[in-house]
């Protein structure tokens, strides 16, 4: 009898159950055969007997959930030489068979694939038998699956035997692939069919036994539940599984998984790691902690490390771990710590002075500030200092009468009527009508002296007016800096 593999030793994977079948007992249904969405009579694929819960006190699966979660990726499964022969005659139709290749992806998605790990080979066949590939083809899940994609159905007939020898004598050999007898490296082969074979299957199959290829059977809708028994290994009721349609087949992809899985101390948590176990592969496992602890000398427990990290602290913003294993809280900036040590109160910066601002700090919301710069002024890039914009505004400009701002924080001076702008460019000096004014009319006289003052006061009320003007606006300009 062949070598089964340890893997269908676990406990602990749980059924992936259907809807259970009609009431009406399916003409099908016959002693010794899987029917998905139903146990058989010696529990799951790969175990016997009830499934242990797993101990209450254990806080941490090997995946990290908390109570030792269980499903996909908590086992790693055992090396393999994993051939998957597949019909497709034309009685699988399209559709159909991109089902079985999706079966086929999930089963791979569910193994550790590499040359030391579990290599995969597809066998496809209907009247004919075509390898699609070997064991050695590819190492890695990603071009194994993309190889499957490209598979396409072969034509009529169903020449199972036929296929099963194909495997047997070109598949599981070394120069394909395969992994000698020294290695311990078990050889399985999923059969996937939805017809009656045309061929004689009981004598090739029991030589493929016989040779230590652990055979699985797996029928679909109308496929000879005889001869799917002729052809798997035994017990029957963990290598012959039926589904009545391809839409669910993909559904038996969690029993292999559950099959192929090795014992693993950190699955069936057995590990008595405080916190974390960490599979190491054949059995074996070590202990790890989580953030903020240290494993402690006994390889098993922990011990607090880091209190910031374990998320107890209180601290409303920021923890920050002190040397002696003990902490303090901080603020964020812009805040300040309250008398309870822990909590923060967004403090004013504008009012410490601390803002940086060269001209004018403005408080914002939630303990926020910004830079504004008096008019004539435009904020620099560093958003705290300022540069001049309009030196007129500024009263800086040095005009003796009248600045004028000509953009791009250039300015002109002017004179006031009557003047003339002087070589400074910014003084002025009366204009020569005056001095003819003097000159032409007689300055004894009377009526040129009253001509000429009031020509020198109209002169002066304009100046004035013009004065005024400008204090009116400075004092504006000042009034608004002081309200900010």
């Amino acid at each position: 009898m062949p070598r089964h593999l340890p893997g269908l030793l676990l406990l602990l994977w749980p059924l992936l159950l259907l809807p259970p079948p009609p009431a009406a007992p399916s003409p099908m249904a016959r002693p010794g055969l899987r029917r998905l969405g139903t146990r058989g009579p010696g529990g799951s694929p790969g175990r016997r007997g009830p499934a242990p819960a797993a101990p209450a006190s254990v806080p941490y699966s090997g995946t990290g959930q908390p109570g030792g979660a269980r499903g996909a990726g908590v086992c790693k499964s055992r090396p393999l030489d994993l051939v998957f022969i597949i019909d497709s005659s034309r009685s699988v139709r399209p559709l159909q068979f991109t089902k079985v290749k999706t079966f086929v992806s999930k089963i791979i998605d569910t193994l550790d694939i590499g040359p030391m790990d579990t290599r995969v080979a597809v066998v496809n066949y209907a009247s004919t038998v075509k390898i699609e590939f070997h064991l050695q083809t590819h190492s890695d899940k990603q071009s194994l699956k993309r190889a499957v994609a490209r598979i396409t159905p072969l034509s009529t007939g169903t020449m199972s035997g036929l296929a099963i020898q194909t495997a047997m004598d070109e598949a599981f050999t070394v120069e394909a692939g395969a992994r000698g007898p020294s290695s311990n490296i078990p050889k399985v082969a999923i059969i996937v069919t939805d017809g009656r074979p045309q061929d004689q299957v009981n004598e090739v199959a029991a030589r493929a036994r016989a040779s230590g290829i652990e055979l699985y059977a797996v029928g679909v809708d109308r496929a000879d539940m005889e001869s799917l028994k002729m052809m798997a290994s035994e017990p029957l009721d963990e290598h012959v599984f039926y589904v009545e349609t391809y839409g669910v087949i993909e559904k038996l992809s969690s029993r292999f998984q559950e099959t192929f899985c090795a014992l693993d101390p950190c699955a069936l948590g057995t590990h008595q790691c405080q916190h974390v176990c960490i599979s190491d592969g054949e059995g074996r496992h070590h202990c790890e902690c989580s953030q903020g602890y240290s494993l402690n000398a006994d390889k098993k427990t922990c011990s607090a490390i880091d209190k910031c990290a374990l998320n107890t602290h209180g601290c409303e913003h920021i923890c920050v771990n002190d040397r002696t294993g003990s902490y303090h809280c901080e603020c964020y900036e812009g805040y300040t710590l309250n008398e309870d040590r822990k909590t923060c109160s967004a403090q004013d910066q504008c009012a410490l002075g601390t803002h940086g601002c060269q001209h004018i700090c403005v408080n914002d919301r939630a303990g926020s500030h910004h830079c504004e710069c008096y008019e004539g002024y435009t904020l620099n890039e560093d958003k705290k200092t300022c540069s001049v914009l309009n030196q007129c505004a500024l009263g800086s400009h040095g005009c003796q009468h009248i600045c004028v701002y000509d953009g791009n924080a250039s300015y002109h001076c002017d004179c006031d009527t009557g003047y003339t702008l002087n070589e400074d460019k910014k003084t002025c000096s009366a204009i020569e009508e005056a001095r003819r004014l003097i000159s032409t009319e007689d300055a004894c006289a009377c009526e040129a002296t009253l001509a000429f003052q009031d020509k020198v006061n109209s002169y002066l009320q304009r100046l004035n007016s013009k004065l005024d003007d400008i204090l009116e606006k400075l004092q504006a300009n000042e009034y608004g800096q002081v309200h900010r």
